[in-house]
This record gives structure tokens, sequence and C-alpha cells, in this order.
């Protein structure tokens, strides 16, 4: 490594964040269109198809930002109030 680069650390929190400010961007997105954003979201978790996004407004390359299993893994932590 070049000792000139800038070392990147990002903090799990910091993750934590990136995926809550894009679940509400693709939310809205979604509810903008006219979408119930929670049976669309539902629907892309449960079947990895990003067609139940829509693309309005970048939504669904965004939401292929977070991994379905993580995104699953920090909805169940913050429904039992386990979350950061």
């Amino acid at each position: 490594m070049n000792m000139d680069e800038t070392m990147n650390f990002e903090v799990e929190r910091d993750k934590n964040i990136k995926a809550r400010e894009i679940l509400k961007d693709v939310y809205e997105a979604l509810a903008e269109k006219g979408y119930n954003p929670i049976n669309q979201i539902v629907g892309y978790i449960l079947s990895g198809d990003p067609t139940y996004i829509t693309s309005h407004n970048d939504a669904r390359n965004k939401i292929r930002l977070i991994e379905r299993d993580e995104l699953l893994e920090k909805m169940v932590k913050n429904y039992i109030g386990l979350d950061d």
C-alpha cells in the first residue's frame, strides 16, 4: 500500500445509516409512483426480483447496493429493538 493513500474506515453504524437512507429513498420512490411500498419491498426481498422496485429516482439501483439477507437482518433487529 502506498503511504500517500488514505485508508477508508467504515463503521457498522455507518452501514446501518446508509441502508436506512436507501430503504427510505426506495420507499418514497415507490409511493411517488403509486405503488404500495411495503408490498413491493417485501416482494423484492422474498423473490430477489428487482422489477418489484421502480427505477424512478434510481430506486432499483439503490436497493441493489444492500444484500437482501443484510436488509432482512437489519429489519429483524430493528423490529425486536436490537438496532444500533
